[in-house]
């Protein structure tokens, strides 16, 4: 039974998040969590600059100290909601803290708002300074010098990439977790789980670039994710052409998704960016700017189209629709293994 509120609780933390999205009167974990790993790390590069062995090792520590505190405080939390007669305030804290794990509409509103700025404000100094101010807060490449056509082509690839980092990677790890419950209450819940991968996910898009001192600070939290995401990202990848238009082509799409993704460093970025880019048709990669450097990422989709609002619009609907088809598998599959056991 307890599973079974789990379940329902996590369905309407999702519906929680599409329609209300983060309230502002709460604290966000990745907030907590974004102060702990910017504290340490601050202290490692002042303190231990330019000793890489240190930085290494101290990236380490900051990996599996905020990943461990993350899923200590979410099972603590699942075992008092299980463990206590009164159910309503450890539902609360899970309902809410499930929520705060998906960034559906948050992702989907900081896109949009940029895309309607496009759409509907006059090109001038002032408005493109707003618009690359936006797309600054949702991106790690350097806007400043952008034209409107690289802010379009920035915000899409944002958008994309962090779908699975922010949607669906978050989802199907809760999802994993309300399946463990099934069989022990002591093994990795939703909770648990929702928060570790929000810590991964955090600490990969903080410290994990390959730059600098986050080279050595940043490589076991770029590795983490990778391991995480993985599964996640393949998932998007053979189910998105589920909720597009080009049904017919499926396994073609998905085949050139995959070629064009291995291009990438990153085992997952390139794969979500991919499929999106061929089933929405716009091409994405090219230059960018990051700190004082232009980095060449590959082309994906060569033939597609230059991103615009328009696409915007329409990869945003197919977020909606995947996860929407994702919350049917889900609770087919939870109905299948509770029939089971």
């Amino acid at each position: 039974m307890a599973e079974i509120n789990l379940f329902l609780i996590f369905l309407g933390s999702i519906g929680f998040d599409l329609l209300i999205g983060d309230p502002r009167f709460l604290i966000h974990p990745v907030q907590i969590i974004g102060f702990y790993i910017k504290k340490i790390c601050d202290y490692l590069i002042n303190k231990f600059g330019e000793d890489k062995k240190i930085l290494f090792w101290g990236g380490f520590i900051v990996a599996i100290s905020t990943i461990g505190i993350s899923f200590s405080l979410g099972k603590l939390i699942e075992l008092t909601y299980l463990q206590s007669t009164n159910h309503l305030f450890g539902g609360l804290l899970i309902f809410f803290g499930l929520s705060s794990c998906i960034a559906t509409k948050g992702l989907i509103s900081s896109v949009k708002e940029i895309a309607k700025l496009i759409e509907h404000k006059e090109i001038n100094p002032q408005n493109t300074k707003i618009i690359k101010e936006k797309v600054q807060r949702i991106v790690s490449r350097d806007v400043r010098s952008s034209s409107v056509e690289h802010l379009l082509r920035s915000s899409t690839e944002s958008l994309t990439e962090n779908s699975v980092d922010g949607i669906f990677g978050p989802l199907f790890w809760i999802f994993i977790g309300i399946v463990f419950m099934k069989f022990s209450i002591l093994l990795p819940g939703p909770l648990s789980l929702g928060f570790s991968y929000k810590a991964i996910s955090t600490l990969d898009s903080m410290i994990g670039y390959k730059y600098d001192y986050f080279k050595y600070l940043g490589f076991f939290s770029a590795k983490i994710e990778d391991i995480f995401t993985f599964v996640p990202s393949r998932l998007v990848l053979i189910t998105l052409p589920l909720v597009g238009s080009k049904f017919n082509e499926y396994v073609l799409i998905i085949r050139k998704s995959y070629l064009d993704g291995k291009k990438y460093d990153s085992p997952n970025a390139g794969i979500s960016e991919a499929i999106f880019a061929y089933i929405s048709g716009v091409k994405l990669g090219g230059k960018s700017k990051y700190k004082n450097e232009i980095i060449e990422k590959p082309i994906i989709n060569a033939t597609g189209e230059n991103c615009t609002v328009e696409k915007i619009k329409l990869i945003c609907q197919l977020i909606l629709r995947l996860q929407f088809l994702w919350i049917i598998i889900f609770v087919l599959i939870f109905f299948i293994i509770s029939n089971l056991i």
